[in-house]
């Protein structure tokens, strides 16, 4: 089993243990009270996601044994939380494992039902900024 697909399964195990969507919220944000702090030198216009309602700041680098490892953060408690269980998925990971893991996790978890139009917008931005670093790097 591949490392992403791996860290996704233990998010789903873990948000399976609420049943009330307040306390899976409780959990999202917690995640994201866990995410390291960002570099200030990606906390930069140039970083920037668009597509998002809140401020997010995203970068990935390309590590010496080729994973990818992603920067994000976001002034927002649940978009911090919808961070960092991506990063817990897709970063330090080959670009080819990102690639095929499919963010499908999100979905098992009921964040598809439970987020906003604009909250479900900047989680595609997101996703989307994933995968073309992912992709960017297995031409590299």
């Amino acid at each position: 089993m591949r490392a992403t697909d791996q860290a996704a399964a233990e998010i789903i195990d873990e948000f399976s243990f609420f049943d009330d969507w307040a306390d899976k919220y409780e959990q999202l944000i917690d995640q994201g009270r866990q995410l390291p702090p960002l570099p200030d030198k990606y906390r930069v216009d140039a970083c920037k996601l668009s597509g998002c309602q809140s401020t997010v700041w995203f970068a990935a680098e390309q590590q010496a044994g080729g994973q990818l490892r992603y920067f994000a953060d976001s002034d927002a408690a649940i978009v911090r939380g919808l961070i960092a269980l991506l990063l817990r998925v897709y970063s330090d990971k080959p670009p080819a494992d990102i690639l095929a893991t499919e963010p499908d996790f999100l979905a098992k978890i009921g964040l598809d039902k439970h987020l906003s139009a604009t909250r479900r917008n900047g989680l595609a931005s997101m996703i989307s900024a994933i995968r073309a670093a992912a992709s960017k790097a297995q031409i590299s």
